[in-house]
């Protein structure tokens, strides 16, 4: 009889190793739980995963340069090209750290970094840069910063640790809906001064993680009752005080000299809602209220079925921000209308891929985490084009990870990042060794099973419940 790892083994007549039941006192002591320590069951990266960032980052190189002829100079024709590559590789390098790190380590700091967002955010609001007529920049040593697109990232981990520690078989407790409703409340309020399409976009994140964790039908009917009276509480507080002013009645460029006056876009949103429910005719003139929607179309149209071929945009050097909130019309001019469908479906890919590691993860955290992060991108992609297609109102929305913008693209990448981190830590089988080593390695605070996804079903016909135990 000899004894290896602490563990002793016997041999049998036949010579077959077996191991014996009984456990040494070191080996007790090593499969004492560690919290955050890195399970046992370490998988690679999810491919697919991979795959479409890739074919996104390809795509972003192609269409910036074919889309930035506005900032071409004299001197570099690559200089928009340039700046951005950069930004696209720091965030190849953000992602790769962050896929080698173990998503739980994002739990412990949730709070404490979406409140630091939050103040990011804030003092941007009153103290920030103007950027295309809008008070929500931070310049730091040159390089802009966005805070509202840190805060997007960081409110969703923070749901997903809330929503985390509060699921229950039953679905998401009281509690847990209470906290999601006030931090979406809090942190939507603080952006709808400057970004009303974000307050709606965490609003979507939010309701797609209730559904996740199987929240009951009473609740989410609360949740949606809650998020209604409080867009109406802010419209009325914000956008009746200007009812009765002559804004509606001036010209478009003395709209845009009084706003410049009044950084606060409260004005501005109500204009392009009203814009909107109006429409746009073939023959109105052009000014610089309808410039943008009005080119839009145009590269649209210009595309036709197969588009005019990479770096033939006509549309790009008249349309303002093609670089930007409308790469996507020069993605269609470019590609057509097959072009543009394939990278909505590319999008979509990733929401599916992101369901299904959802639908397979034993602990409800991950499931949150990863599904949260692909909403997030998935829907900013969805609302960038629902805008250049007319279907939304103006916003300034960027298409994720191909639109310039430094701040959008690490904060993208950095949410590819977790993604991967979740595909590779998590438990996604219905082993019973593995799902026993996920909670040796789970905090406490972070046991909740996934109620509602693979392993459970196939746990419930090996006769093994979620903890690991028959």
């Amino acid at each position: 009889m000899e004894k290896e790892d602490g563990i002793l083994i016997k041999e049998t007549i036949d010579g077959v190793a077996v191991e014996d039941t009984t456990q040494s006192v070191a080996s007790r002591m090593r499969r004492k739980r560690k919290p955050d320590a890195t399970p046992t069951n370490v998988q690679k990266a999810d491919p697919y995963i991979w795959g479409i960032y890739i074919m996104l980052l390809v795509i972003s190189v192609v269409e910036l340069f074919s889309a930035s002829s506005t900032e071409v100079s004299s001197a570099n024709v690559y200089s928009p090209l340039i700046r951005h590559g950069i930004f696209l590789l720091l965030g190849f390098g953000c992602v790769i750290a962050l896929q080698r790190i173990n998503y739980m380590i994002l739990r412990k700091y949730a709070w404490p970094v979406a409140i630091l967002s939050l103040g990011l955010l804030l003092f941007s609001s009153y103290f920030g840069v103007e950027i295309n007529g809008a008070q929500r920049a931070i310049n730091v040593a040159g390089i802009t910063i966005q805070p509202a697109e840190i805060v997007k990232l960081t409110v969703l981990v923070l749901l997903a640790t809330i929503l985390g520690r509060n699921q229950e078989p039953r679905g998401v407790t009281t509690i847990g809906v209470i906290q999601v409703a006030v931090v979406v409340i809090a942190f939507g309020a603080c952006l709808w001064r400057n970004g009303l399409t974000n307050t709606i976009l965490l609003m979507i994140i939010s309701i797609s993680m209730f559904l996740i964790g199987n929240i009951q039908w009473r609740k989410l009917g609360m949740i949606f009752a809650i998020y209604a009276i409080c867009a109406g509480v802010l419209w009325i507080v914000k956008y009746e005080n200007d009812k009765g002013s002559d804004f509606d009645r001036l010209s478009a460029t003395e709209q845009i000299a009084d706003n410049s006056h009044n950084i606060d876009r409260t004005r501005t949103q109500k204009g392009r809602i009203t814009r909107f429910l109006e429409g746009v005719d073939p023959d109105d003139p052009i000014d610089d209220f309808n410039r943008q929607v009005i080119f839009s179309k145009f590269a649209q149209a210009n595309g036709g079925l197969i588009g005019q071929g990479p770096g033939n945009s006509r549309e790009s050097a008249r349309l303002p921000l093609a670089f930007s909130d409308y790469i996507y019309s020069i993605i269609v001019e470019d590609t057509g209308f097959v072009g543009g469908v394939v990278l909505l479906v590319l999008y979509l890919c990733l929401l599916g891929r992101a369901g299904h590691l959802a639908y397979r993860c034993s602990r409800a955290f991950p499931a949150f985490l990863i599904m949260g992060c692909a909403v997030l991108i998935v829907s900013q992609a969805l609302v960038h084009m629902a805008i250049v297609t007319g279907l939304f109102p103006v916003s300034g929305q960027p298409l994720p990870l191909i639109s310039k913008g430094g701040t959008s693209v690490i904060v993208m990448s950095c949410t590819i990042g977790i993604m991967l981190s979740v595909s590779k830590y998590a438990v996604t089988s219905g082993d019973k060794r593995e799902i026993k080593a996920e909670l040796r390695a789970t905090p406490d605070d972070m046991q909740a099973a996934n109620v509602s996804g693979y392993v459970k079903e196939i746990t419930q016909e090996q006769g093994v419940s979620l903890d690991g135990t028959r």
